[in-house]
């Protein structure tokens, strides 16, 4: 019987539990080059290795055994953790949860994972990069206007903002530039189908492009919006419980947080969203209920027109009730 080989890992080093069905053993490696060598003298590319997507830690190793040919898959530590509680496990150790993992990919067969190509993840780093470049601007310019009305300014201080505002904003464009080359290079036809929609901006649609591996890693929209995590969650149980309708969370922060964004420009501009939101609007939904519907609704317009490589459609409809 092949093996599964399940992987607790860290930032320095990573826990391994190879599991066969009958045998168990277990072994410490180095998260760096020479314990993913090492690794792979006791595995096969007919064995399973299974690990958690812990933050990015997991990446070095899973990139390093897709490309030699073994079978890898990812799984959302919110399975594990809960896959734990289920076999009522006690203990919490490195040792430990390499077994749990293992176990859980004996069982449940998760399915395999694959490589994000090197463009999309150029993408990904340098939104992330831009993130955190709008927030410190931000940051900034609250700090100089903060001195502006202190009856005394200190000049080192004044000036070291404006040097630091300068320099962000300098390399903040030259990450959009660069974003554009990515674009024209990989993602031209998706990018700028994309963009028709009303609404959806340039960031937005390299975020969808980079969410989506360019429309290839989901197959329905409905998928989408679960790893979004813009679907509806409902708690409802017998007759006396009936809780609040609302949406999951677990997928992306800060795409809904970019797509919640798209919506308020989109219930004016976008005529099937602004539709929605004014029929919403007389059923006495809140502010906040209506551009979540629109977000999920943005979403699903962004997977048929990336999907297709075609344009929005002013007058398109479809027979989805929010």
């Amino acid at each position: 019987m092949n093996k599964v080989i399940g992987i607790d890992i860290s930032k320095q080093k990573f826990d391994a539990c190879f599991l066969d069905g009958k045998t168990q053993t277990s072994d410490v490696f180095t998260n760096d080059q020479d314990g993913f060598k090492r690794l792979t003298g006791f595995i096969t590319n007919l064995d399973i290795v299974v690990m958690e997507a812990t933050g990015p830690y997991f990446l070095k190793l899973a990139t390093y055994l897709f490309e030699r040919g073994y079978q890898v898959s990812v799984v959302n530590p919110l399975v594990i953790k809960h896959y734990s509680r289920m076999k009522l496990s006690r203990a919490k150790t490195d040792k430990k949860d390499a077994y749990l993992i293992a176990c859980y990919g004996l069982g449940e067969n998760p399915p395999l994972w694959k490589a994000q190509q090197e463009y999309i993840m150029q993408i990904n780093q340098e939104l992330s990069v831009l993130e955190s470049f709008d927030k410190q601007i931000t940051m900034i310019k609250n700090q100089l206007e903060a001195l502006g009305v202190l009856p005394y300014c200190d000049k080192v201080a004044l000036n070291a903002l404006k040097t630091a505002l300068a320099t962000i904003e300098k390399q903040s464009i030259k990450l959009e530039q660069h974003l554009q080359g990515i674009e024209a290079t990989h993602c031209q036809n998706a990018y700028d189908a994309l963009k028709t929609i009303p609404g959806i901006g340039p960031k937005a649609s390299l975020l969808l492009i980079a969410i989506t591996g360019n429309f290839q890693k989901f197959s329905t929209s409905r998928q989408l919006i679960s790893y979004l995590g813009l679907s509806p969650r409902i708690y409802q149980s017998g007759t006396s419980v009936k809780g609040k309708s609302h949406i999951c969370k677990m997928g992306m922060a800060k795409a809904r947080k970019t797509l919640y964004m798209c919506s308020w420009t989109a219930k004016f501009y976008n005529p099937q969203c602004k539709e929605l939101y004014q029929r919403l609007k007389e059923k006495g939904k809140a502010e906040r209920v209506i551009k979540i519907a629109i977000a999920n609704k943005l979403v699903r317009m962004a997977f048929a027109v990336g999907k297709n490589l075609s344009t929005y459609e002013k007058n398109y409809r479809t027979n989805v009730c929010f």
